[in-house]
């Protein structure tokens, strides 16, 4: 009874029986035997652990824990590299599906975050590089509802229309998230293979979205992302580690109970006008915005971090920061409107043409989509003048679970709500 079962294909001794693994025609013949002895044994001689004397350890041996009572990836410092994988279930998965899938996703993210092969790895000496790799499940309102339908979060279901949106249904939706942030590109898309290999007896890939920041050790830690417009993208934002983070970030005792140490996730894709952009001056820029673009600070200030003064005027009278101006239109007096922002760039050639679709993967975590996010993105729809360059084009919200400890999985409280 029930969706596909992992354990559906052909078993092996040892310990790639979870699963199996197909070996086809001539290449069973030369790598076969090989491969049966086990991922692990494979890549034991192969693993990079010896350092010349003098020389700095590589960062990606660095590891982040997959076990805990948050998923990694979200309060993390963020990477360089990310893919966002949305996932449409197959129609007949059904609630014990869903648990099979989420034990072997979970198993196989908690192996390669530690630089381990995933026991199906066929790869494996891709894995031996975690640098910082983690992975992240969020859960669309089609999977709860076909495990727990009185458990959906009240918030989880499409954003409100918005009148700049422009969204395309190939970067919207989804029943699964699951977001891999690594400081190796290499090391994101062997992850995001794995992963996506576990998913094709339950479901197929509705979209897959790459982003990028700096690389790491290229700017001081800490330092604010920049957008491909040039601007500081994110000054304002929740601290991890805060009363206010926790309370505002964390999904407490208001969220449903499987929920709790959880949180929500916004997903947009922005596409920036980025030729419209360049034709306009400098000062038009950080009038728009309301900031410098050469520190970030505000226009009435002279760091990045000090407070905009919203009642300054210029000589003649007029508000300095606009009315418009995209900080103004962004803060609120409410201090339960606030997010946690985590983007990521991205730019794509348009096959055929000269030009690019580049912009910002914006994506937010906080406790209560409706609640936080959704006041913030009306004021912003309503008057901010970087409408008139920017454009969502997908949209997406997922519940994410909180963590779970070693022998559990992401998404185990679901089952008991």
């Amino acid at each position: 009874m029930g969706g596909p079962h992992p354990t559906d294909e052909p078993q092996r001794e040892g310990r790639l029986s979870r699963r199996g693994l197909l070996l086809g025609g001539g290449a069973a013949a030369g790598a076969g035997a090989a491969l049966l002895i086990g991922a692990d044994a494979l890549v034991r001689a192969a693993r990079p652990d010896a350092t010349p004397e003098g020389e700095p350890a590589p960062h990606g041996r660095d590891v982040v824990p997959f076990h805990g009572p948050h998923q990694a990836g979200i309060h993390t410092p963020p990477q360089a590299h990310a893919k966002f994988v949305s996932v449409d279930l197959a129609k007949e998965v059904d609630a014990e599906g869903v648990r099979r899938l989420l034990v072997l996703l979970s198993d196989d993210a908690a192996r390669l975050t530690q630089g381990e092969a995933a026991l199906a790895d066929s790869e494996p000496e891709l894995a031996l590089v975690p640098a910082r790799l983690t992975v992240t499940f969020g859960f669309g309102r089609g999977l709860v509802e076909r495990v727990a339908p009185d458990a959906v979060p009240s918030w989880l279901r499409p954003l409100p229309d918005f009148a700049t949106d422009r969204l395309r249904s190939e970067w919207s939706g989804g029943d699964l998230l699951v977001q891999v942030c690594a400081d190796d590109p290499v090391t994101v898309a062997h992850c995001a293979r794995m992963l996506t290999k576990d998913v094709r007896a339950f479901g197929t890939v509705r979209w897959a979205q790459d982003g990028f920041r700096r690389a790491r050790g290229s700017e001081a830690a800490g330092t604010t992302m920049r957008n491909l417009m040039g601007q500081v993208d994110g000054t304002v934002n929740l601290e991890p580690g805060t009363e206010d983070f926790d309370r505002l970030v964390w999904a407490g005792a208001d969220a449903p109970a499987w929920l709790r140490g959880g949180t929500g996730v916004v997903v947009r894709r922005i596409a920036m006008d980025l030729e419209g952009w360049d034709r306009l001056d400098r000062p038009g820029r950080e009038e728009a915005v309301g900031r410098r673009l050469s520190d970030g600070a505000p226009l009435t200030g002279e760091r990045e971090h000090d407070e905009p003064d919203f009642a300054a005027l210029t000589p003649l009278g007029f508000p300095r920061i606009a009315e418009y101006a995209h900080i103004r239109r962004a803060r609120t007096e409410n201090p339960d409107e606030r997010i946690f922002r985590r983007a990521y760039n991205y730019d794509v050639p348009v096959a055929g043409t000269a030009g690019h679709d580049a912009g910002l993967l914006f994506v937010s975590y906080q406790a209560d989509v409706e609640r936080q996010f959704v006041p913030i993105q009306r004021r912003l729809d309503e008057l901010d003048l970087l409408n008139e360059w920017v454009s969502p084009i997908g949209s997406a919200v997922f519940a994410v679970p909180p963590g779970c400890e070693e022998g559990g999985f992401v998404g185990e409280g679901l089952f008991g709500a």
